[in-house]
């Protein structure tokens, strides 16, 4: 009795421990960022998790700018869900370039959080994505100057802290124009 007691509790520890692994694996962002880590140790980890973190941001603006186009209602939340796709997609490419000479691995899908974010936010339409996507958009992006300004002030990699530089501009007049729709939405 005691053996098939000890063979149940250890046929459930593997399957509780195989579920834990296999949703901590479905995360890009954290599989990536195991990668790097495992790669370039910590010498590298602030850099690297940024390089990370600026490709989940950058795929989520360019899949809720897509989002935007189809269940967005006011044709400048329209217009900027089309900004968005076209400034992040390019900002996309140029990291994943940048990432593919440095060697660092950045995610192919979004973090669990992004996807988590997405999926509330497809389910609404109209106005109330309108405000919803405006919302998110401008908390989303003075999120984004503090990150951008953090690296480009600290990092070390010169080219990575160099493209963070650049783009903090554009991040700027995103956050203005979507805190200028966001009052006309509401």
């Amino acid at each position: 009795m005691k053996k098939i007691v000890l063979n149940v509790l250890l046929a459930t520890s593997l399957f509780a421990a195989a579920a834990c692994n296999e949703t901590k694996n479905n995360d890009s962002a954290e599989t990536a960022e195991e990668q790097n880590e495992a790669k370039m140790g910590d010498a590298m980890e602030d850099d690297t998790e940024f390089a990370v973190e600026a490709a989940d941001g950058g795929m989520f603006e360019v899949q809720l700018g897509q989002l935007a186009q189809k269940n967005g209602s006011a044709a400048q939340v329209k217009q900027f869900g089309q900004m968005m796709v076209n400034d992040h997609g390019k900002a996309n490419e140029e990291l994943k370039s940048l990432a593919q000479q440095k060697n660092i691995t950045l995610p192919t899908s979004l973090s669990t959080e992004k996807q988590d974010k997405y999926n509330e936010l497809s389910k609404k339409t109209g106005a109330e994505f309108d405000k919803s996507y405006m919302d998110l958009m401008v908390k989303d992006h003075k999120e984004d100057i503090e990150e951008f300004r953090e690296m480009s002030q600290k990092g070390k990699d010169t080219e990575l802290k160099t493209w963070a530089t650049s783009k903090v501009p554009a991040l700027e007049m995103h956050l203005q124009r979507a805190q200028t729709i966001q009052g006309a939405v509401k």
